[in-house]
């Protein structure tokens, strides 16, 4: 009971915090019809901030720990990555009225990280004094990279092998049709070059390569913004002394910067439900459930390290709502380039109108809340 009552009052707490009340204020006057607008480059440049910040962060951490203390976390994150893209593809892609190339991109989404929800998390936490591991920021990539990876490529030989059913179909509609008609050889001028075995169309059906190629993807999703600024932080923090510039300029701006986007994100969440109309209902029950329930995987595996290693309590939490979170910046257009032919209605409306809400007012409160409640903080 005690540790209900503990858990409740914790998760109370986090919704009154100032970074989800932002959210939900953006929300809010989005709902009453606000003409407020942040423009674009704006948004952008805060989003750099906030990500090259958490770099410089993760970078100096890296730079004074022991990283054998990373690899549980970072092996953890690797897989979550993959497994949430799995989730969707033998989940969501089975239900009424959804396409399983969309469904693949939207796991794809929903595995990938968002980097304003981690940075939400990680002021949460600073602000409740919760300690965590200062390079835990640094396991964006290792849960990001891979779940865009895995989405584009399952997508990929899904669509092939529906190629190659559709080629294999129209082979045999004209071996029919060859069969119940006389047709003079002279009346069909291809007929010598015909395939005489299913298999040999096939074959020539395929392109010279058809195989899906990794190392685009990686490097489209190593180049985009997202991952680039931090990145670039990292390297900087690991490699340079950055800590003048980070004590007096980064640090002190990150929340209110953070604030800004929090209202951004809130009005674009709300603006984002009326593309949830145009596909399948099914979204909304997915994009409801599935943050919180990728988090409570990321949860429990990140509780293994925590009994195995020492990853503390506030590690687990970040493990969690990275977890929970779907990428907002750098996965959409990755997902569009690699997956040209999913409804980005159906991943970007799932993943904006009502994913990252729920991660943030939902599930980092709840992770939050239950950390303290084991720790008995």
């Amino acid at each position: 009971m005690d540790f209900l009552s503990s858990f409740l009052t914790d998760f109370v707490k986090q919704l009154q915090s100032p970074t989800l009340s932002f959210l939900i204020g953006g929300m809010v006057i989005a709902a009453l019809g606000s003409q407020l607008v942040i423009p674009e480059a704006i948004c952008q440049i805060i989003v750099f901030m906030l990500l090259i910040k958490i770099g410089l962060t993760g970078g100096q951490a890296i730079r004074n720990s022991n990283l054998t203390e990373m690899v549980l976390p970072v092996a953890f994150a690797m897989a979550l990555g993959i497994l949430i893209v799995f989730i969707a593809r033998y989940t969501l892609a089975k239900l009424p009225k959804v396409k399983t190339v969309d469904a693949i991109a939207t796991g794809g989404l929903f595995g990938a990280v968002s980097g304003s929800t981690m940075a939400a998390a990680l002021t949460v936490l600073d602000g409740q004094n919760i300690q965590y591991e200062a390079w835990a920021g640094a396991l964006y990539p290792f849960m990001d990279i891979p779940a865009l990876v895995t989405a584009i490529v399952i997508a990929n030989i899904y669509l092939n092998k529906k190629k190659k059913a559709s080629a294999a179909g129209e082979y045999l509609s004209k071996q029919d049709y060859l069969s119940k008609q006389t047709v003079a050889a002279g009346d069909y001028p291809d007929q010598q070059d015909y395939p005489s075995t299913r298999q040999e169309y096939l074959s020539k059906q395929q392109s010279a390569d058809n195989r899906v190629k990794i190392w685009p993807i990686v490097q489209e999703s190593l180049q985009g913004p997202a991952l680039s600024a931090m990145l670039l932080g990292l390297a900087l923090g690991i490699f340079a002394r950055p800590e003048s510039v980070y004590k007096s300029f980064y640090d002190p701006a990150f929340r209110g910067l953070l604030s800004i986007l929090m209202v951004v994100m809130g009005m674009e969440a709300w603006s984002r439900i009326g593309e949830l109309r145009k596909v399948a209902q099914w979204y909304v029950v997915y994009s409801l459930v599935a943050p919180l329930l990728h988090g409570f995987i990321a949860f429990g595996l990140g509780m293994i390290a925590h009994y195995a290693t020492g990853f503390s309590l506030g590690g687990v939490v970040v493990l969690a709502v990275i977890a929970a979170s779907s990428s907002d910046i750098s996965g959409p257009p990755t997902l569009r380039a690699g997956i040209p032919s999913a409804n980005p209605s159906a991943y970007i409306g799932a993943s904006t109108a009502i994913g990252t809400p729920i991660a943030i007012g939902v599930g980092i409160p709840l992770f939050l809340g239950l950390a303290q409640a084991i720790g008995g903080g």
